[in-house]
């Protein structure tokens, strides 16, 4: 399994959790605004980085 496809699952994971608990709105705007607001946090060299690695697995 790639890693992508474990971040989906993790991601609907968490989601399905947390739908229940805390509303639709709020659910969504963690599981979509913590991943946002980590790559945000990154230096411009490592996002540069990130993107690079990226590129090279969809080329594979």
């Amino acid at each position: 399994m790639s890693n992508g496809a474990k971040v989906a699952i993790g991601g609907v994971l968490a989601a399905a959790i947390l739908w229940p608990l805390i509303g639709f709105w709020w659910a969504l705007l963690i599981v979509i605004g913590v991943p946002v607001a980590g790559y945000l946090l990154l230096d411009p060299s490592q996002r540069r980085r990130l993107r690079r690695v990226n590129r090279k697995e969809i080329g594979r």
